[in-house]
């Protein structure tokens, strides 16, 4: 065993909800039983999302709750923060980097629903909650009869809100429920064919400052690579749409020997209109397949639907 008094001390900056610090736990878990000479300490932070109850969309959404975390990495405060791939904004300050990405949790959505029923057999007229648009637009392109009710708040109140807002079912991430150990809870899992995830669904997404070899080093080994492709072909598609989460944006990139399928939708906010697509390429090609497949879905009317949103924002 080593003694304590010779460890060496690494602080890994956090959120506080449960989720949050059940992905930092694992981290710190992961890194003690590598290195038993490391001991890491969690440092919650309080970030802009956690304060606010209002849908984030609202508000700009990507980067609220990155901002303040990433603050502290650069004053010094943190050696290296734990993310959800889907809360990271596409554009990151020069002197941080995404150093590991450890293997994607299940990326699909699940409904979890009053009595276990099934989508199908949610009465028509029934209310759902979320408050992604992404979730709302294909929610609607497949059952347009439904009424969708913001929903706030960390993982475990809004599955309390199921009750307390009497609502028909609630549509959540199945990476959130299975780190939690709550898969009972699930009612219906959706097929990327039927709902497609948000960009970085499901992966961690570890963070430092870019000079800090040491960390990166010791971070190494926690880095999947087909999840840290799959993350970089998303994150350019969603980049060159210049979405955030004022629009509903779809991707997901899938690993299969050495090629990458992604897969990615536009849709109005009514989903009245959506626009889908799918490129595959060498994975070794990623952020191209990316560029590429968001080109294609421009021109195949993505673009007037960004435009018309934005404008209306």
């Amino acid at each position: 065993m080593t003694d304590k008094r010779h460890k060496s001390t690494l602080r890994l900056g956090t959120r506080a909800s449960l989720l949050a610090l059940r992905q930092a736990n694992w981290i710190k878990h992961k890194l003690e039983d590598q290195y038993p000479e490391v001991e890491v300490d969690l440092v919650h932070i309080k970030t802009e999302g956690d304060k606010i109850d209002v849908p984030l969309f609202a508000l700009g959404g990507k980067g609220l709750f990155v901002k303040e975390i990433e603050e502290a990495l650069l004053r010094g405060e943190v050696d290296m923060a734990v993310h959800s791939g889907k809360d990271l904004p596409v554009v990151m300050p020069q002197a941080l980097a995404l150093i590991a990405f450890p293997e994607r949790e299940d990326p699909r959505d699940i409904l979890i629903s009053r009595n276990g029923r099934p989508f199908a057999e949610i009465p028509p007229g029934g209310k759902v909650g979320t408050s992604s648009l992404r979730r709302q637009a294909q929610l609607l392109y497949l059952r347009p009869d439904l009424k969708i009710v913001p929903l706030r708040g960390n993982l475990d109140t809004r599955i309390k809100k199921l009750s307390s807002l009497n609502l028909d079912a609630v549509i959540l991430a199945s990476a959130g429920l299975r780190r939690m150990g709550w898969e009972d809870r699930v009612s219906e899992f959706f097929e990327p064919e039927v709902m497609l995830p948000a960009i970085g669904q499901g992966v961690l997404a570890i963070e430092a400052r870019v000079k800090d070899e040491r960390v990166h080093h010791l971070l190494a080994f926690l880095n999947h690579l087909p999840t840290q492709l799959s993350l970089m072909a998303e994150r350019a598609f969603l980049k060159r749409l210049g979405g955030g989460c004022q629009v509903p944006i779809a991707g997901l990139a899938q690993v299969s020997a050495d090629r990458l399928h992604l897969t990615g939708l536009v849709a109005t906010l009514d989903g009245q209109k959506v626009v889908r697509g799918k490129v595959e390429g060498h994975l070794s090609k990623g952020e191209d397949i990316g560029g590429e497949l968001a080109e294609e879905l421009m021109e195949k009317g993505a673009r007037e639907i960004l435009s018309e949103v934005y404008k209306k924002g």
